[in-house]
């Protein structure tokens, strides 16, 4: 497997996503650790999209968010259910789009650089696993089109790999 991403920077999100797409179906490989794939995961999210400043996973364990693989500043190590993005995302399984995090109720400023967020739950088998999140210097960096890409990311994150046999 190339550890090469092949993004052409300067070309709209959108179409970045869908060549993002088959190389993170390449990229992740039951045959790797999972720490090993999460890490490429986020890694290749981070090098494809500028306006991140942050992206990784919380892995669930005994009700609380714990920090997983992540590319950015150093980060919260734990988040309770309900807490925050991350901890409502996971509350409620669903994925929650910020355009700007000092509006949202609870927000946990882990970088206070960071001014809007996207977190999409991960489920297998009906359980959630955890949560990844991206952050953003910039204001309405996050809409629908992350939405529906990180979302299907996600859904090949949880088919390929078996997050059961994980150890937080």
């Amino acid at each position: 497997m190339s550890e090469n991403l092949f993004i052409e920077k300067s070309l709209p999100k959108e179409e970045k996503y869908i060549l993002l797409l088959p190389q993170i179906e390449n990229l992740i490989s039951a045959e790797d650790s999972l720490i090993s794939n999460l890490a490429n995961f986020t890694a290749a999210i981070k090098q494809t999209f500028d306006d991140v400043s942050w992206v990784g996973f919380y892995l669930l364990k005994e009700n609380i968010l714990h920090l997983g693989p992540f590319q950015g500043k150093i980060a919260c190590t734990q988040i309770k259910i309900g807490s925050g993005v991350c901890g409502n995302s996971a509350s409620k399984k669903e994925t929650i789009i910020v355009p700007d995090v000092d509006k949202f109720p609870g927000h946990i400023a882990c970088d206070s650089e960071s001014k809007s967020e996207i977190v999409i739950p991960v489920i297998q088998n009906e359980n959630l696993i955890g949560v990844l999140d991206l952050d953003s210097t910039n204001y309405n960096t996050f809409d629908e089109i992350d939405k529906k890409y990180l979302e299907e990311f996600c859904n090949i994150l949880v088919k390929k790999l078996n997050f059961e046999k994980i150890r937080i």
